[in-house]
């Protein structure tokens, strides 16, 4: 049985595809090259199917109309985190082909959709816990200067998988200068039960210096729909110095996160809370 996730509106019987004409496709063959699907297309009826050399999933993309495309998903996780972050309904069925978005209305959004989409499957398919014991088997970890040395090398290898996934902008302010930008978990590195959390790029976020300190210290945390909360400890003279807004919002927020944002709230962010 098919079921559907995400947010905006998808046909029951989606209409039949149109033929492509040569600029059409064109375009979204540049579309896909530009986000990362460098192996040249292949077609499956109506189909256009593209790939990476860069991880194994495939994405195919059918026109509908002059502006609307099907896209559809290779892998069932990588489908649904994409639905999520860019706010697509779509249906899930059984196959090859185990998520289909219908209704991507116009060029512009298909091509944030497939770029996006090759980003986060390179996120998904970063092995960043076999980066980081291959770069610390050698290492020791007999004394606290040791052990320090291996945390600074898997946070080095965590704030490479946040910056492309964040796309090298904060959460939640949007800088994007990314020498500024701190790679701040979620749930602590301390606190965490094993290195595959530890190392989880959903477990951390990309943020400017002055939002990752009011975070990391618990001044602020962030509410299942990812607006900002902010502590009653923290003075309204400190919030306006500090330029806490109200309307703080993080940029992508998928069931993902969902689980590290409610350890942060439990057991990071500090007491007397409320919303804004």
């Amino acid at each position: 049985m098919n079921s559907t996730v995400g947010y905006s509106s998808v046909d029951a019987v989606p209409p039949s595809p149109i033929q492509w004409n040569i600029l059409e496709q064109t375009r979204v063959e540049k579309a896909a090259s530009d986000g990362g699907f460098d192996i040249t297309l292949t077609r499956e009826g109506s189909w256009l199917v593209f790939r990476s050399s860069a991880f194994s999933q495939r994405l195919g993309v059918e026109q509908q109309s002059a502006h609307t495309f099907r896209v559809e998903f290779s892998d069932l996780t990588w489908g649904k985190t994409v639905a999520e972050d860019c706010s697509l309904l779509v249906v899930q069925q059984e196959g090859l082909w185990p998520i289909v978005a219908s209704n991507v209305t116009g060029y512009d959004f298909l091509h944030h959709v497939l770029r996006r989409a090759a980003s986060l499957c390179r996120v998904l398919a970063t092995e960043t816990l076999g980066q980081f014991r291959a770069a610390t088997v050698d290492l020791p970890a007999s004394t606290e200067a040791e052990r320090l040395v291996i945390q600074r090398v898997g946070q080095d290898i965590f704030r490479r998988g946040l910056i492309e996934y964040w796309q090298g902008q904060c959460a939640v302010t949007q800088l994007d200068v990314i020498p500024l930008l701190k790679a701040s978990h979620i749930r602590p590195w301390a606190a965490c039960d094993t290195d595959v959390q530890r190392l989880d790029v959903f477990n951390g976020l990309l943020l400017a210096p002055h939002v990752d300190a009011l975070f990391d210290g618990g001044w602020i945390s962030f509410g299942d729909s990812g607006e900002v909360i902010v502590s009653e400890l923290l003075p309204m003279s400190a919030r306006s110095h500090l330029g806490v807004r109200p309307d703080w919002k993080l940029a992508s927020l998928t069931d993902c996160h969902k689980a590290y944002i409610a350890y942060h709230r439990d057991k990071v962010f500090r007491e007397q809370t409320r919303l804004w």
